[in-house]
């Protein structure tokens, strides 16, 4: 971990040098998780760079992550997208998952839209659901906001509202519009990279959640910490329901996800064009 000091300096740096080649300035962040970066593909792209090229910027090294950092235009919105995210179970450290989030903070981003894959675990739920993320119950065995405190946001944050409830009420008007199911849950975050064996679907459902993944909720926490207005949406991509749950492959999450990238795209872009 850099000391506090570094990491600042190493977020000034990449957003100048960011800023230095794209003269674009948008004011909404979409991270496209798993299986679900065909979203990029309805981006009119104008700057295009690779994980690798951007100085002190981690490297996704997860299949089906891209590896890109896009800005272009959704409709008539500007947007910065990311083409793949880092998980804290890849070996990182929580400052270089949450690394693009400060870099948002400081390039005056307002709206960051987060995606991810996760196994459902609330009985009501059916694979290929689309569940707008409520609140989340984290369990990292680090926080993210852990040591001295980042410039320009509070020692403690209030998370009462994480999710921001005005864009959940937008999703919800977007999917009654378009006629798509959508259901709405608390997101438990773990380390991973397995997953959850059944009596820990058990556990995490009876804490209060119900879906479960291994992503989403530092770079939540770090982008609430920044003053960013944040939404969540999640693919449940295969069921751990309590006395019934099937093995999972991340091939399996992957195929699940594709199949419901067509709602997904819908409801991010039509939320993004009404704001």
């Amino acid at each position: 971990m850099a000391d506090i000091q570094t990491y600042v300096k190493q977020i000034s740096e990449t957003t100048a040098w960011i800023k230095e080649h794209t003269q674009m300035r948008p004011r909404v962040a979409i991270v496209l998780g798993t299986g679900l970066g065909h979203l990029a593909r309805e981006i009119e792209v104008v700057d295009s760079f690779s994980y690798k090229d951007i100085p002190h910027f981690p490297v996704s090294t997860v299949e089906g992550h891209s590896g890109r950092l896009l800005f272009g235009r959704l409709g008539k919105c500007e947007v910065m997208a990311m083409e793949g995210r880092f998980h804290y179970y890849e070996g990182y450290s929580m400052q270089q998952v949450t690394f693009p989030e400060r870099i948002m903070q400081q390039f005056g981003i307002e709206y960051f839209f987060v995606s991810n894959a996760s196994g459902g675990m609330n009985p009501s739920f059916r694979i290929g659901d689309l569940m707008v993320i409520t609140d989340h119950i984290n369990l990292f065995p680090e926080h993210p906001l852990h040591g001295p405190n980042f410039p320009g946001g509070p020692r403690f944050p209030d998370m009462h509202e994480t999710y921001d409830k005005e864009l959940i009420q937008l999703a919800r008007d977007v999917a009654k519009e378009n006629d798509i199911r959508i259901v709405e849950g608390v997101y438990v975050g773990t380390q991973g990279p397995t997953f959850e064996t059944p009596s820990e679907y058990r556990m995490f459902h009876r804490l209060g959640g119900d879906a479960v993944g291994m992503s989403t909720v530092p770079e939540v926490i770090v982008a609430h910490h920044a003053g960013l207005r944040t939404f969540g949406i999640s693919v449940i991509t295969d069921l751990g329901l309590e006395g019934n749950a099937v093995e999972v492959s991340h091939e399996e999450v992957q195929r699940a996800a594709e199949a419901a990238q067509p709602l997904m795209c819908t409801i991010i872009r039509e939320m993004i064009a009404k704001l």
